[in-house]
């Protein structure tokens, strides 16, 4: 009797009667390597032609959009000249337009060529406007004397003064005793030089973002550079509320395109935290490198600093860098203080860097490093992490940031991306790709035929480890090769449009479960996308309810995607689980969507009114899972609103149909969301949403913003639950209240922030209006899902 091998790349004994089934598996493996062949001569040739622009496939354009010709577009070697002279011709015109001077009285010097005006003074000359009572002007050079309330216009500024000498060609001059404006400042001194067109000086003055004749604050000082719609630069300041000086600055630099403070104090008061003060110092280093220093005060844990840095190294991208740090000496309640033999004291800090460089046009570098030592994770439990306790907002956004390094290259008709993921933190279950290099060619047109061809490679050492203390057994390391090669025809079918495709994918294994070397797996896939669009236009004009209807568009769009793939050549079983590639099994399903969708004109423009979509997919009698005949899977139904312009509903649910049929909520919607959002005027708006589970969650989120009137602002957001799951009490699970107070140059915001189970916290925010951005915030917000959300916070 002869042995069957248990390796599935083998051949099998012919004495086996399942061997008859396997020229099935021979013909597919035949015709992927031959259309991997075809797929990499086809890349060659496509790589280097050079005749004509990618053609778009009309399977997934609507229509093609025609650009308009650019200026001088297809003149070649006259292009610059044309330019040139167009400039010249322009600059000439423009130094030929005559001052414009009007008045009480005018008097005109021949001789001297001056003009004298008096009482209600205007001139106008290339953007810059002067008014006062008294004017003497040169007509050649160009230089005039305004006196009595003389105000001088500029598109970066203004300055007022009893005494202006100003010359309007180079536009430069002298101001006395004056007031100036370079938003967001005023201030006032004794002498103002305007040295260049961007630049001026001021000498014995003080700067302020206060508007009042007498400010609430000043930093005051000998001189100011103003370099107009840049930045402003001051030496040897004090700083004053009102006219008592509180601090003296030895240099400040402030950019004037930069909207966040350079001093940050946030006092409060948290359960968990205690009494703390929170605050930022931004700085300036040279023209290309600032950064912040941080130093917090917790009651509970003690101090905690750091620094961060951003860079923009001219012709080397951009970055930035953060440190924080903290020898954490807990007196919490999560920490038994009565325990000698607990440890009351954690090192635990946080370090962050990332860069980007465009490096041409078509080359680009981004990378990311995030590395997190935190003994109080390890010692007392992975409940606590620096990121969560310290930056919840960054612990938000993504809760196991990843270290990597990406290069992309795009070529005429596909890209490159090389990648590699290195394990920064032993804290995290990743997968390391070390590296993964992938090659992607979209839908491109093989010469002048009607197929198109796509192609999708990608090679990777990967190394799936997981978190401590696992042990390293546990951990998959593999090495993978997979190319994917598609052929498409695109046609149109009387009224459809079919999109017919064949499909093969090739994947090269270093080793396989059982330590077999070298497999090599081949999957053939086959299938078609179906789609057509009905619509109709119905003569309606009404404005019931004030929704101001001019006509109704209807718009059916039902769409059928078949795809089959045959079983492949090796088992997931016999193989290393990475990622969904390793796992693919065989498939015979079908895609179903219809989409309604009612538009109307508003001031000339097509207006979506409703957009109801429908979604499934339809299984062919599956070989696993818990069904064994054919089958519809989950139904999705997502529903959008906006009757108004101040008004958007957005609904989404899913009616269950997978799974068993003796599941409790088979057959019901067991996840339904929905969100409204109504701007009811200008700072007012109102935002209510619900997430609901078949027995489960079941919560509901309400935020309001109101502008109660120029000095007073009120904000509160609330979350509520109302379901059953056991693991969650009902009532509300958060409040948060704040009430801001306009005090002129400065904004008050006050807040009280309940949590369940976390106790409260009380925080100030003094804001400079001038600067009303942030550098952290801890409040919270109504954020309503992206479509296609199914989770229940």
């Amino acid at each position: 009797m002869n042995n069957q091998s248990s390796n599935p790349a083998r051949s099998a004994n012919t004495s086996n009667p399942k061997f008859k089934k396997y020229w099935k598996f021979i013909i597919v493996l035949l015709s992927g390597y031959l259309c991997s062949v075809i797929g990499i001569l086809f890349l060659y040739a496509q790589e280097n032609k050079q005749e004509k622009p990618q053609e778009e496939n009309p399977a997934y354009t609507e229509a093609a959009t025609t650009q308009p010709p650019k200026e001088n577009e297809g003149l070649g070697p006259f292009k610059s000249f044309l330019s040139n002279k167009e400039n010249t011709a322009a600059g000439e015109e423009e130094a030929k337009k005559p001052i414009e001077v009007t008045g009480d009285r005018l008097e005109y010097s021949t001789d001297a060529r001056e003009v004298a005006a008096f009482g209600n003074v205007e001139v106008i000359y290339k953007g810059v406007k002067l008014t006062c009572q008294k004017l003497t002007l040169n007509m050649v050079t160009k230089d005039c004397l305004a006196e009595g309330n003389a105000r001088l216009d500029e598109e970066a500024g203004v300055i007022e003064g009893e005494k202006i000498s100003y010359n309007f060609t180079n536009k430069t001059g002298l101001m006395i005793d004056s007031q100036f404006r370079a938003s967001p400042y005023f201030g006032r001194a004794e002498k103002v030089d305007k040295v260049s067109e961007t630049e001026f000086i001021t000498h014995r003055s003080y700067m302020t973002t206060c508007s009042l004749d007498r400010p609430h604050y000043r930093m005051k000082t000998r001189k100011i550079n103003f370099f107009m719609g840049d930045r402003v630069e001051l030496k040897d300041a004090l700083f004053c509320l009102g006219k008592v000086p509180i601090m003296y600055l030895p240099r400040f630099v402030r950019s004037l395109k930069d909207p966040i403070m350079h001093v940050q104090v946030m006092p409060g008061k948290d359960k968990q935290w205690g009494a703390y003060v929170l605050t930022a110092w931004r700085y300036k280093i040279t023209e290309n490198v600032n950064g912040r220093i941080y130093f917090d005060l917790r009651q509970n844990f003690g101090i905690a600093e750091g620094f961060g840095v951003n860079y923009t190294p001219p012709g080397f991208g951009k970055g930035d860098f953060k440190l924080y740090y903290t020898q954490e000496r807990d007196k919490s309640k999560d920490i038994d203080q009565d325990d000698p033999m607990s440890p009351k004291k954690f090192e635990r800090y946080f370090i962050r860097w990332r860069h980007k460089w465009d490096i041409d046009n078509k080359t680009n570098f981004t990378s990311e490093y995030y590395r997190i030592v935190d003994s109080k994770m390890f010692v007392v439990g992975r409940q606590f992490n620096i990121l969560k306790d310290y930056f919840f907002r960054e612990y938000e956004k993504d809760t196991q940031p990843l270290s990597y390094v990406l290069m992309h290259h795009a070529f005429n008709y596909s890209s490159l991306d090389f990648l590699v993921q290195p394990r920064t933190n032993r804290w995290y279950t990743q997968l390391e790709k070390l590296p993964e290099i992938k090659y992607s060619l979209p839908n491109v047109r093989i010469g002048e035929s009607r197929f198109y061809f796509e192609n999708n490679t990608q090679a990777a050492s990967y190394n799936y480890q997981h978190a401590v203390p696992s042990p390293s057994e546990d951990d998959v390391t593999s090495q993978r090769f997979d190319t994917t090669n598609k052929f498409s025809m695109p046609m149109k079918v009387a009224f459809f449009r079919l999109t017919p495709f064949v499909k093969n994918q090739e994947t090269y294994y270093n080793q396989s479960v059982d330590e077999s070397v070298g497999l090599t797996r081949t999957i053939f896939y086959a299938g078609a996308d179906l789609s057509t669009k009905f619509y109709r236009i119905f003569n309606i004009k009404s404005n019931f309810l004030g929704m101001d209807i001019n006509d109704l568009r209807h718009i059916i769009t039902p769409s059928i995607g078949y795809s089959f793939n045959h079983e492949p050549t090796i088992s997931s079983s016999h193989l290393k689980q990475i990622d969904s590639v390793d796992s693919i099994a065989r498939s015979n399903a079908m895609t179903l969507e219809l989409t309604n969708k009612l538009q109307t004109k508003r001031k000339g423009q097509s207006v979506d009114l409703v957009n109801f979509i429908v979604n499934s997919s339809y299984a062919f009698k599956p070989k696993t899972g818990d069904k064994l005949g054919s089958n519809l899977s989950d139904v999705l139904f997502k529903l959008e609103l906006l009757p108004y312009s101040w008004m958007r509903v957005y609904t989404e649910a899913t009616y269950k149909r997978s799974g068993n049929r003796s599941d409790e909520g088979y057959n019901t919607f067991t996840n339904v969301n929905w969100d409204s959002s109504f701007s009811l005027g200008r700072e007012r708006w109102l935002g209510i949403g619900q997430r609901y589970q078949r027995k489960g969650g079941n919560e509901i989120t309400f935020s309001l913003d109101w502008r109660i009137n120029p000095k007073w602002r009120f904000y509160m957001y609330q979350r509520r639950n109302r379901g059953h799951d056991p693991t969650l009490k009902r009532g509300i699970r958060e409040q948060e209240y704040t009430i801001s107070r306009d005090l002129h140059c400065w904004t008050m915001d006050m807040s009280y922030n309940v949590k369940r189970g976390q106790g409260e916290t009380v925080w100030f925010v003094f804001r400079l209006k001038a600067f009303p951005e942030m550098e952290f915030e801890i409040n919270q917000s109504y954020h309503a899902p992206k479509p296609g959300s199914q989770s229940n916070p």
